[in-house]
């Protein structure tokens, strides 16, 4: 059964613009804080954007001003706005319910690449 699938992902130049998607399941989707989270070669997943059934957003330091998460919920969809992009963002990007993720729901997850 498939709960979480992101799409979006691809190889871009430093400075370029990527938008993540991720399609829901109903059940996972609604009234929960949904979050992307990255993880790059040697380095433990991290959560770089998390949205509120409400709407409210947070994001750490490293992506503020850069990335931008939001939600559809007539489309059980979320969705990663990320501009100004640096090698350092270089990682697989998945989505899951946060601060506290869900180890079922781990889809497979899509690959960001920066490099010149």
């Amino acid at each position: 059964q498939v709960q979480l699938v992101e799409s979006g992902g691809g190889l871009v130049q430093p400075g370029q613009s990527l938008r993540l998607s991720c399609a829901a399941s109903r059940h996972i989707f609604r009234f929960n804080t949904m979050g992307w989270y990255r993880q790059a070669p040697g380095k433990q997943r991290e959560l770089v954007a998390a949205i509120t059934d409400g709407g409210r957003t947070n994001y750490p330091d490293s992506v503020k001003g850069r990335f931008a998460i939001s939600r559809d919920s007539a489309k059980n969809m979320v969705y990663l706005q990320m501009n100004s992009l640096r090698p350092e963002d270089t990682a697989v990007y998945y989505c899951n319910l946060a601060p506290s993720p869900v180890t079922e729901y781990w889809g497979q997850g899509t690959q960001v690449s920066v490099s010149s």
